[in-house]
């Protein structure tokens, strides 16, 4: 077996009808904590929403597999617009919908349990991990504009809405050292937790389909990225052996060339800038036609991130034939931005059909 899935530290398949909240007494204290990676593991070992997974069954009948599979990718940063959030979502009509930087009882998104409320919203079911058990009321912006405030749960992570059954659910951590709490990150958004995907099944054709959720570290390079999704790589050869994957998330992929349409040798070809997908690659999957070469970040209201705009959201797909990919602005009926990630849709069926 993996080294990665040795300890239930970092596959996790226990599941619940709700997660356990943190203490705000345990919370206090970490805030207080000596910044090492043992102090890091040792919190960990005491957050209970940690080492399961939220779900929610979806009701409806799944579709056969003859049919195409509609399903979008979103870092919802934050989903702060529960409204707009919804209708975006709706009015892609997708089967699946991967999700990241959901939050749970966090100030800055109005102390609101917003995965719960988009599948309510949608009529779906959904699983949801955490990715990280926050500390503070999140970055340097979100400090500034919610000072004063509290989160009653402050938990942080990705999930995936499907309004059929989704199957067996399990969450893959994607690094060891507890980076944001340790002080190694170049910030002061202190968190206890990892990067992380959470992935299921779902009945499609002859087999079963596995479908993930990723979003890789922001603070890092290329090499740390690529490593990264060594460690999902080797989690899907216990998890997904003999199915058809797809991979769907923020890859970060910040060292790619921007997209503006006038150079475009990267995406066809992007190792040297990104050696993620020559891993990619030799594990089986593809990504030249679940995706086109469209930036898929975009300014928020208070004008940040500016332009130049990369590609850092991406499917990764094995064992399928994609079509029909696109990539979708993330506004509300006004026009303006409701994160600052684009929506990434691409429609698929079993290769052998």
């Amino acid at each position: 077996m993996p080294a990665l899935l040795r300890t239930s530290m970092f596959a996790i398949t226990a599941t619940t009808n709700r997660l356990i909240e943190p203490s705000q007494e345990l919370l206090a204290a970490a805030c207080d904590a000596e910044p090492s990676h043992e102090e890091h593991d040792r919190l960990a070992g005491l957050l209970p929403a940690l080492q399961a997974i939220e779900r929610l069954q979806g009701t409806k009948q799944p579709k056969n597999g003859a049919e195409l599979l509609r399903i979008a990718s979103w870092n919802a940063e934050r989903c702060k617009f529960r409204a707009p959030s919804a209708a975006l979502l709706s009015a892609l009509n997708a089967d699946v919908i991967l999700l990241s930087e959901m939050d749970i009882g966090m100030a800055r998104s109005g102390n609101r349990h917003t995965i719960g409320e988009l599948a309510s919203d949608l009529s779906a079911g959904y699983v949801f991990g955490v990715e990280y058990v926050e500390l503070g009321l999140g970055d340097n912006r979100e400090k500034l504009w919610h000072a004063g405030q509290t989160n009653t749960v402050g938990l942080h992570g990705n999930g995936i809405l499907c309004c059929s059954k989704l199957h067996d659910p399990f969450v893959i951590r994607l690094d060891e050292a507890g980076r944001w709490f340790a002080g190694t990150q170049d910030t002061s958004e202190r968190r206890i937790g990892w990067r992380m995907a959470i992935g299921g099944f779902y009945p499609f054709g002859r087999s079963k389909l596995c479908v993930l959720s990723v979003h890789l570290e922001s603070s890092t390079d290329s090499r740390d990225r690529a490593h990264q999704m060594s460690l999902l790589f080797e989690g899907l050869k216990v998890f997904a052996r003999g199915c058809p994957v797809i991979i769907g998330g923020d890859l970060n992929t910040s060292e790619l060339p921007p997209a503006d349409g006038a150079h475009l040798e990267w995406f066809e070809a992007p190792f040297a800038y990104e050696p993620l997908f020559e891993l990619a690659q030799e594990a089986g999957f593809e990504w030249q036609t679940s995706n086109i070469a469209f930036p898929t970040e975009r300014t928020r209201p208070d004008g940040t991130p500016m332009p130049p705009f990369r590609k850092i959201d991406w499917f990764l797909t094995r064992g399928l034939r994609a079509s029909d990919a696109r990539t979708v602005p993330a506004v509300d009926s006004s026009g303006v931005a409701i994160s600052d990630h684009e929506v990434i849709v691409v429609s698929c069926v079993p290769s052998d059909v």
